[in-house]
């Protein structure tokens, strides 16, 4: 892939969440919801303080992530639909 998000955005895949409740039943696609999980699959080099030094990103290509519900912008780039957030929208680093 040949995108690499700038300053202190990140690239995310959402990852697909379970297709059955823990009790056997099946959810259909119209009653499912988008994952806010994802894993990462780039990210820009930091941002910036206001003297110029770079802040390093907290997260890192292959993290698994979550984020909000509302979080990022939907993209698709060859052909997969994918979301460009700030780092700030993450909520949290999984395992």
């Amino acid at each position: 892939m040949a995108f690499k998000p700038l300053h202190d955005r990140v690239l995310v895949r959402r990852v697909e969440s379970e297709e059955k409740t823990k009790g056997g039943l099946i959810i259909p696609d119209s009653a499912k919801e988008k994952p806010a999980e994802g894993e990462i699959i780039s990210v820009g080099e930091g941002a910036r303080k206001d003297s110029g030094e770079l802040i390093a990103p907290a997260v890192k290509a292959g993290d698994r992530v979550l984020f909000g519900k509302w979080s990022g912008t939907e993209v698709t780039i060859d052909g997969e639909e994918l979301l460009i957030m700030k780092e700030s929208d993450i909520l949290g680093v999984i395992g």
